[in-house]
């Protein structure tokens, strides 16, 4: 088993720098995630980390060896691809026996591993199948076992669920979490998909243009995002934004929206008060928002009016989108709701969940 480390990495293809100064330290068995929007350099990093890229500048190590000059075979690495790469004339068997016939080891320890991996992911009757006789998922799982015969220090994967359907996609992550577990290895995952990563890692890395914005566990993203970009990545539905002020009415800190005016409680004023006066943005997320008529208790609460511009029936909760003034948001609300479109209604914001952005910096404001 192994640690992973890039330090200060860049990785430029001509002037475009798809991963730029880059610094994560991945410690010895952690399921990281790093992702961010397409074409934000996650893959690149990946790729880098796996020798498929060379680094322009920097350090990537693994354990405490440094690693850029040494070959892919060497790295002692196993990567399952978003293509499934299988051998399509070979069986199941041949498929994940592959890569260690390539380093001729024994025919018995071939099949010791094999078997191992195929009792872990359940796919024992498949070993004599070829790949077209299988489903997505089946083939996701042959792909996976090919890595793991390998019994590599560090797991790297690339977005190995986007071809699957949404259910199964459901089910492989948590297929893959528990195999987390039962290897004890470290694993690294690059997704653009967010609920992917609020699901499986031990800690996630958000890229943005090649920066890493936030390191950090998944609840600490949601709860305390560091900008604006995190704030508004991490979150389904997407948190609400709304651009406006800060200031003083009375002596409540309030935040005008223009179309709409809420008050920061006082519990919570003090680490904005240096901003009063000035252009903040507003962010809540639609978890966050409540129908007026099922507001949970304990919280400070905020009525705002609004207009129902679209609801979405989720069985288990509903999904209005709403306008204020020339605001448009949108609020989860308690599924026993009536609020239908058109009507005119009246909303509640949790006043203890809302963040503030520096309008210029797009900083969070603590």
């Amino acid at each position: 088993m192994a640690s992973v480390s890039f330090e200060n990495v860049v990785k430029q293809f001509g002037d475009v720098k798809a991963v730029n100064n880059l610094n994560i330290h991945v410690a010895d068995k952690e399921f990281l995630v790093l992702v961010g929007p397409s074409g934000c350099g996650k893959t690149t990093a990946l790729r880098s980390l796996a020798g498929l890229e060379e680094i322009t500048s920097g350090n990537i190590k693994i354990g405490d060896r440094v690693v850029n000059d040494v070959a892919p075979k060497d790295r002692d690495i196993a990567m399952v691809f978003q293509s499934y790469a299988l051998y399509p004339h070979l069986s199941v068997y041949d498929n994940m026996a592959f890569g260690l016939k390539l380093r001729k080891v024994p025919k018995d320890e071939i099949k010791r591993r094999v078997s191992e991996a195929a009792d872990i992911l359940g796919i024992q009757e498949l070993l004599q199948r070829k790949p077209r006789q299988l489903s997505g998922g089946q083939r996701q799982r042959v792909a996976v076992g090919r890595a793991i015969v390998r019994e590599p220090k560090v797991f790297l994967f690339d977005e190995p669920l986007s071809n699957l359907d949404a259910k199964l996609r459901v089910a492989m992550r948590a297929e893959i979490s528990k195999l987390h577990q039962r290897l004890q290895t470290t694993f690294i995952y690059v997704t653009h998909d967010q609920t992917e990563a609020m699901t499986m890692a031990t800690r996630i890395a958000v890229i943005n243009k090649g920066v890493l914005q936030q390191l950090d566990t998944p609840q600490n993203l949601y709860d305390h995002p560091n900008n604006l970009f995190v704030a508004g990545f991490i979150g389904s539905p997407a948190m609400n934004f709304f651009p406006g002020k800060l200031r003083k009415d009375g002596n409540k800190l309030v935040v005008d929206a223009g179309d709409f005016v809420v008050a920061i409680p006082p519990s919570r004023a003090k680490p904005f008060e240096a901003h009063e006066g000035k252009d903040i943005i507003f962010g809540i997320r639609p978890e966050n928002i409540h129908d007026a008529e099922f507001v949970p208790t304990n919280i400070d609460a905020e009525k705002v009016a609004v207009k129902v511009d679209v609801t979405e029936l989720m069985g288990n909760e509903i999904f209005l989108y709403l306008v204020s003034g020339k605001n448009t948001f949108v609020a989860r609300v308690d599924p026993r709701s009536k609020l239908r479109v058109g009507e005119q209604a009246t909303v509640a914001f949790d006043m203890d969940s809302v963040h503030i952005f520096d309008a210029s910096t797009e900083e969070a404001i603590r």
